[in-house]
């Protein structure tokens, strides 16, 4: 939170950066409508103006009290858009818990359902290794991937280790390892449908991907990241995904664990393209 705090008048100057942006860049473009993912300075008076997300309720990890004025807040900017987009589904299968489904919404609030990178799968693919994808904020991706790199050193079972960073170079790579810097795409949903278990951090956008192939996963979550937090705690408490914290955190013993784990994943159901109703009625009102 300190540091959250610190960050708000770097924050705030983006925010007003980005709306000098867009207040200039329409005036020599022809621009229709805007859709923006969490970018708060990217509405326009006279222009319809939408933002994405998937956290209506931000969690400071202070308490009701806090949670509330940061509510306030939020909202706040939230209304200067014509609509907030809420990826995420109305019931009990919902993915975001009390950060998409708050006691109260926006006025301009509408849930679209999940959104994703990837595709359904054609056909059942053979599994056959342990995926490790990293991603997230330094320096705590750099920490997480050392440790589990001397971790799955250890293993015999077949690895492919995403480090998440163009940078990230390994000199001394075992041979049942298979090292790749990024990913992404076709390469990505290749990795992910071919593998047994995917151990990843708890960011939203990987969770719908997951959901989407139905993949078993153990997921860590970035250390004071209390949305991560928070989604980690409640997909375990749920049997939806295995879950651990970084600290301490053994692969091995993990692995064992979610041999046990239910994996109560739901069934995707068409929900990852509902938004495109909801686009297409959007576009048809202009």
């Amino acid at each position: 939170m300190p540091s959250l705090l610190r960050q708000i008048p770097r924050l705030a100057s983006r925010i007003r950066s980005e709306h000098k942006w867009l207040l200039d860049t329409v005036l020599h473009e022809k621009i229709d409508a805007i859709i923006s993912d969490n970018r708060y300075g990217l509405w326009h008076p006279g222009i319809p103006s939408v933002i994405l997300t998937h956290q209506a309720e931000i969690r400071t990890g202070f308490g009701g009290w806090a949670d509330g004025i940061l509510r306030l807040m939020h909202y706040r900017m939230l209304r200067r858009f014509s609509a907030c987009w809420i990826v995420d589904i109305v019931g009990p299968e919902n993915l975001g818990g009390d950060l998409s489904h708050p006691s109260v919404l926006p006025q301009n609030a509408r849930y679209i359902g999940w959104i994703s990178q990837l595709n359904p799968p054609d056909a059942e693919q053979r599994r056959q290794h342990l995926l490790i994808l990293l991603s997230g904020p330094e320096p705590q991706r750099s920490m997480l991937s050392d440790m589990l790199w001397d971790q799955a050193c250890g293993l015999e079972a077949p690895v492919v280790f995403v480090e998440g960073k163009a940078s990230a170079i390994r000199t001394h790579v075992p041979g049942h390892i298979t090292h790749i810097t990024r990913t992404g795409g076709a390469q990505l949903q290749s990795l992910l449908e071919g593998a047994t278990i995917v151990v990843c951090r708890s960011g939203y956008s990987t969770l719908m991907d997951l959901i989407l192939l139905r993949k078993k996963a153990i997921l860590i979550p970035t250390p004071g990241q209390t949305e991560q937090e928070y989604l980690a705690r409640r997909l375990r408490k749920q049997g939806i995904f295995y879950a651990a914290p970084q600290q301490g955190f053994s692969l091995e013993a993990a692995l064992a664990k979610a041999e046990q784990f239910p994996y109560l994943i739901p069934d995707a159901n068409g929900n990852h393209e509902a938004y495109r109703k909801v686009v297409t009625e959007w576009v048809s009102t202009f």
